[in-house]
């Protein structure tokens, strides 16, 4: 990962002061790492170049993780061909490359805690609170979508859960530097992220009601910015009609979009919605229906408020980009989750000219207070939390975990660390429908219905007492 490091700095030098950057905005040859380290400010420098690469390698995380799920489907050539069947292989770049930006963000974290730090005597609590985040963050990725990972350069491979422990240590070290209730919020709301997928539900319960006290609309993005090549990946594939939405999702895409060639839509890393969610998995659990209600109500509520983007124009898409397969694009159709269930409408909304949409950029639900106040039972309540968990989550490069899928370790890891053959086969659960599954669906022109081969979250509550998904049950 040290290759990676020296690449991060000379970026982090393209962002950095006139001192070290000559006026045609060309790096100077001459500056070295030693020449950073005495420069003015340079902990300022690094944070910034940290948190670009940050932005951008979540930017291409989302892309490939939005494919393997029941989501999107890749619809084009460009991006993974085979994530969506799913197939994962330890040699794949694409799981070199994911892996790749975990480790490269934690190593940026540290070198920035533990040698730009000691180097600069203006570092602030703010800039280490930044840096530790983005540590713990890495910690995150590598614990919700990967079977094990090294925690330092050349290590043995540590296996998902550790790493969740490993985030929730960071983030322990970040909170007595936070400086806005906001940015406590955002720590409790990672804290009880990690401790959800972990099962541990009291620990999950505490700092997911303790972020909602503090923050009850919390919500943390990652900027992007096309002046300055920082693009959002994610944008690029589902803006660009790449990926194509399944069917009962298609209200809710794109997430990412344009009104001018310019525009970079924000990815959401952190919001109070996952609060609520845990609150109202954890009450189910706990055999509280009523109060699981409770949570999924207030949740409705926080979604309804978040802002929206009306009068987009997403007249280019077709619904049959790249010629693969047709996806409706008729609002008249309805949608039914699987052979199953009731057929719904409302899904899926026309983009066809004169048509302007409306899109939902934090948080959107076809999820209603009635549905919420029907519930009966506790699995069709667990059923409804996990589509809400998907609906609010869409295109933010969460749902594999909920699916309990697991990347491979890589090669060139597997290959320097010691235990690392035990990791080279990725954890599909055998419920996961295979060969394309997950994208399944059927079209009845004559009658106007889509049916989805597969209610995935169905099977999540219905393999509950596995290990793989449905962490408190």
């Amino acid at each position: 990962m040290k290759r990676n490091i020296l690449h991060a700095l000379m970026f982090a030098l393209l962002l950095s002061s006139c001192d070290l950057v000559t006026p045609d905005k060309v790096v100077n040859p001459n500056v070295d790492e030693s020449a950073f380290l005495s420069s003015d400010n340079p902990m300022e420098t690094w944070v910034n170049g940290t948190e670009k690469e940050f932005a951008l390698y979540m930017g291409e995380f989302v892309q490939l993780m939005e494919i393997l799920s029941d989501n999107y489907f890749n619809n084009y050539t460009r991006s993974s061909k085979v994530f969506d069947l799913p197939q994962l292989l330890y040699t794949d770049i694409d799981v070199t490359n994911l892996q790749r930006y975990v480790g490269t963000l934690r190593e940026m974290a540290d070198y920035g805690l533990q040698t730009v730090a000691n180097a600069d005597a203006n570092t602030t609590d703010e800039e280490r609170f930044h840096l530790l985040t983005i540590k713990a963050y890495s910690f995150l990725l590598a614990g919700d979508f990967f079977r094990a990972l090294p925690v330092d350069n050349g290590g043995e491979a540590v296996e998902w859960g550790e790493q969740l422990s490993q985030a929730m240590n960071v983030l322990d070290q970040a909170l007595p530097l936070a400086q806005t209730d906001a940015d406590r919020a955002y720590i409790h709301t990672l804290y009880a992220r990690a401790a959800h997928r972990k099962g541990d539900r009291s620990t999950a319960v505490a700092h997911a009601r303790e972020a909602l006290r503090l923050s009850p609309d919390l919500c943390r993005q990652l900027q992007f910015d096309s002046s300055n090549g920082v693009l959002n990946g994610a944008q690029e594939a589902i803006w660009g009609n790449w990926f194509q939405p399944l069917p009962r999702l298609d209200f809710l895409d794109p997430k990412y979009y344009q009104l001018v060639s310019t525009d970079q839509t924000p990815i959401t890393i952190a919001k109070a919605e996952e609060n609520y969610l845990i609150l109202a998995e954890a009450a189910l659990a706990e055999g509280s229906l009523a109060d699981a209600k409770t949570w999924m109500n207030g949740l409705l509520t926080l979604v309804a408020s978040r802002p929206v983007q009306t009068d987009v124009n997403d007249q280019l898409e077709g619904r049959y980009n790249g010629g693969h397969r047709h996806f409706p694009s008729d609002p008249a159709f309805r949608v039914q989750a699987s052979p199953a269930d009731s057929l719904r409408s409302g899904l899926i909304i026309d983009r066809r000219p004169p048509h302007l949409i409306t899109v939902h950029p934090i948080s959107g639900t076809s999820v209603t207070q009635t549905m919420v106040n029907g519930l009966a039972n506790h699995d069709d309540a667990l059923e409804l939390v996990y589509l809400l968990r998907q609906e609010i989550f869409f295109a933010e490069g969460r749902r594999p975990a909920d699916l309990g899928i697991r990347l491979p370790l890589c090669e060139v890891e597997a290959a320097s660390a010691g235990n690392g053959r035990n990791f080279l086969e990725p954890h599909i659960p055998s419920f996961v429908p295979m060969n394309y599954g997950l994208d399944e669906f059927t079209v009845d022109e004559a009658a106007q219905t889509v049916t989805i081969t597969h209610n995935m979250n169905r099977v999540i509550v219905n393999n509950a007492s596995t290990a793989d998904v449905a962490p408190f049950e």
